[in-house]
């Protein structure tokens, strides 16, 4: 075999192996978006055997984390690979790792579910887990498009949205707090909106945070700490 063949073999395999993570990395986060969406179902139906089976799947995508992250290792420790391929492996990681802190988001909402499943519905915030919900389930679905799609327009748009999110959180709880002073008999259940409320936010976070590895894998810049202005400046540089 000449050495041109053999690169070749070794490039293909690479690129085999590199596909074989991005597939992974697809499948966790179809798992985790429903997670998420039944997480959020189960509160609103105070659903307690969806909110179980929720919780019951949070195993599967702790798996497929250590998973991902073994493959990863492997192909850093083989290929070393440079530049946007290096690029990739590491968001391919960090990825990963907000994935799995959004399947614990969903858990810990589906917790809340099963909590007041059993002591009865709170009498609020059930239109703000509405909304909120819908907004962050958006989030999380377009900042994973835009992963596969490499497409930092969109990863831009995400982080944008986040923003509203956290606006909207901020005045979700101030609403909470109202209805636990009117009514006092109400504070327990509330606090299990106020949490999942709380863990709607973080999801938000978190699709940011993919939203940004894609910016950093297709354009080279760390984006996670500028703000929305910067940022923009960095994805529309030639």
């Amino acid at each position: 075999m000449n050495s041109d063949n053999s690169s070749g073999h070794i490039s293909q395999r690479f690129d085999d192996e590199l596909d074989a993570v991005k597939s992974q990395l697809t499948e966790m986060g179809g798992i985790v978006e429903k997670q998420v969406s039944d997480a959020i179902a189960s509160l609103l139906d105070a659903d307690a055997l969806l909110a179980e089976k929720v919780v019951k799947k949070d195993k599967s995508i702790n798996t497929l984390e250590v998973s991902i992250d073994e493959d990863c290792a492997l192909i850093l420790a083989r290929r070393q690979p440079a530049a946007r391929d290096l690029r990739l492996v590491l968001s391919i990681i960090k990825t990963t790792t907000d994935l799995e802190r959004i399947g614990d988001e969903a858990d810990k909402m589906a917790t809340q579910a099963i909590n007041l499943a059993e002591e009865g519905k709170a009498p609020h915030g059930y239109v703000e887990i509405r909304h909120i919900g819908q907004h962050v389930s958006k989030m999380l679905s377009q900042a994973l498009d835009c992963f596969v799609r490499q497409d930092v327009e969109l990863a831009l748009r995400v982080a944008q949205e986040d923003k509203a999110v956290d606006l909207e959180y901020g005045t979700a709880l101030r609403a909470m707090m109202t209805y636990m002073i009117e009514d006092p008999r109400s504070i327990t259940r509330v606090m299990s909106i106020m949490w999942s409320l709380r863990a709607l936010e973080r999801i938000g976070d978190h699709a940011r945070n993919i939203a940004e590895h894609v910016i950093y894998l297709v354009k080279g810049d760390d984006v996670r700490h500028l703000g929305l202005k910067k940022m923009a400046e960095k994805v529309h540089e030639t």
